[in-house]
């Protein structure tokens, strides 16, 4: 809808405008402040242009008025033009707020959490917050491809082979264990120590040597236990890429690298010239003893994201890794590639309440709050949507409690309602929506009218919710339209009615902005509570 009329508005004034939705709609539906930016050109007052303007713009069935206002020009939609977005919209429900394929791929990384135990809660909003863009952003027409990479290499997949010869001694052969300082712990390293018993004998456990091996065959069992739970989440994967597979390629990155000149020695260690691109210190990517650090790892996969020539590579980080970001962008640069391309979101911790007091640990991950828990408790809908609520970079706190409750409290029962309601309000009048779906509105009141419109906002929200890498928009645009569903309903006798049938076509259009929203957010939309 904006997007016509921003094209008509363009094509009449032959110059590209600034088209917002004022707060206040008896102002009019758009507005443009396009006489402020033409005054220094045409040497006039805004208000005298915007006069001049409203001439050439009134005679349109896409208006029902174009007035000036103090040098803006503000537009109220027509009835006729409403209905035709809404006729469009109710014939091709599967094609409603889609956008046209766009020419560029999109690298979106996310979750990527060490292959070293379950998710935990922080894994879990950075899942959702990529899984829902990577829905926005295929429906709008781009090209984006998902991918998970795998750190199985450097100390924590040692510290996890040590992890589960701990757990097997400790909890199975009830020995007396001195444990180290930094170990992982939960319930879950005791099945995966039964099952290396199973496989390999009771000896491997005692095995230094063969701590490597352990580790190796238990990060492929904790994967899927992590494959597991995302797709409880509704969450899966085009790619997984192993940081082990990737180090082959060490030596020709590095060579690279050092053709750059962006590479010194040091005390024996191998140093990146991160600071020339805004890092606080240069950073070494070659130990002492050989070894490269995580961070060459980053630069190896990063130069394979670039290989695979993509127009934009999205990643979805954890808020502890914001001093990572110049450094990579360094790295992007040293190897020849742009680093403009490459964006990092970062996604900021959860603080879990139940009743009003902290969230108790899990004693089956030991310390942290498991996704699997959460979701297995309050539903993978409920879950989802509430981590959408605030942008990811932001800080989230919320109770576990009022995700149960079953009133406008809970925002993702108070919107499944109002979808709801309109599907039982079809049942009740004994109508399909197929039927209702060419009536004729033009007599429709003013509060059908401006739910006709804000339900056909939903492209728009899309788009800015996608550009602006924010899904909170989204969240709040279905709870405002389901706020609204609600206010009309309760305002306008429905069934049995002179206006039922309007009225019908009405909540219809609703439901569908809802039907479509939701699915974004990968939430089916109730049919019935």
């Amino acid at each position: 809808m904006q997007n016509l009329v921003k094209e008509f508005i363009e094509n009449k004034l032959n110059t590209s405008i600034v088209l917002e939705k004022p707060k206040d709609l008896s102002f009019g539906h758009y507005a443009t402040p396009v006489a402020f930016s033409l005054a220094k050109e045409l040497k006039k007052s805004p208000m005298a242009i915007a006069d001049e303007l409203v001439s050439s713009l009134s005679n349109s069935d896409m208006f029902e008025k174009v007035e000036a206002v103090k040098g803006f020009i503000n537009f109220k939609l027509s009835s006729s033009f409403l209905e035709s977005l809404v006729n469009d919209a109710l014939n091709n429900k599967e094609s409603f707020a889609k956008q046209t394929i766009k020419d560029e791929k999109i690298l979106l990384e996310f979750v990527s959490a060490n292959p070293t135990g379950p998710l935990h809660i922080g894994h879990a909003r950075g899942a959702v917050a990529g899984d829902s863009l990577a829905r926005v952003g295929k429906y709008l027409g781009y090209d984006i491809t998902t991918e998970y990479y795998i750190n199985d290499a450097g100390a924590q997949m040692d510290l996890l082979g040590l992890s589960v010869s701990l757990a097997a001694r400790d909890f199975l052969f009830k020995e007396d264990v001195a444990y180290p300082e930094t170990y992982y712990r939960g319930e879950y390293l005791i099945d995966i120590a039964n099952i290396v018993i199973e496989k390999f004998g009771k000896d491997i456990i005692y095995d230094e040597s063969k701590y490597k091996d352990i580790a190796f065959f238990s990060k492929d069992l904790v994967m899927e236990i992590i494959i597991k739970d995302l797709k409880d989440l509704g969450i899966t994967f085009d790619n997984f890429v192993s940081e082990k597979t990737l180090y082959s390629s060490w030596d020709s990155t590095k060579e690279v690298l050092e053709k750059n000149g962006s590479l010194y020695s040091k005390d024996d260690k191998v140093y990146l010239k991160s600071t020339q691109y805004g890092d606080d210190s240069d950073r070494v990517v070659v130990r002492d003893n050989g070894i490269p650090t995580y961070l060459a790892g980053d630069i190896i996969y990063h130069k394979n994201k670039y290989d695979r020539k993509f127009d934009r590579y999205i990643n979805i980080w954890g808020a502890d890794h914001h001093g990572y970001i110049p450094r990579v962008k360094a790295a992007v640069e040293f190897l020849g590639n742009d680093s403009s391309k490459l964006e990092v979101i970062l996604s900021q911790m959860v603080q879990l309440l139940k009743g009003g007091e902290p969230y108790k640990m899990s004693k089956r991950a030991g310390n942290v709050i498991l996704m699997s828990d959460i979701t297995e408790e309050i539903g993978a809908d409920a879950l989802r949507f509430i981590f959408l609520t605030r942008k990811s970079d932001t800080h989230l706190e919320f109770d576990i409690d009022m995700l149960k409750n079953q009133d406008s409290s809970n925002p993702i029962f108070y919107i499944n309602y109002a979808h709801a309601r309109i599907n039982q309000v079809f049942k009740k009048a004994e109508i399909t929506q197929e039927e209702i779906k060419n009536i004729d509105i033009k007599n429709l009141n003013q509060d059908g009218l401006n739910l006709i419109y804000e339900s056909l906002l939903l492209e728009s929200i899309l788009t800015e919710a996608f550009l602006k890498r924010d899904m909170q928009k989204i969240t709040e645009y279905l709870y405002s339209l389901a706020s609204s569903v609600h206010k009309f309903y309760n305002e306008h006798k429905v069934i049995g009615s002179d206006e039922q049938n309007m009225y019908l076509k009405v909540l219809a259009m609703a439901a569908l902005s809802i039907n479509v929203g939701l699915s974004l957010l990968g939430i089916k939309a109730k049919e019935q509570m």
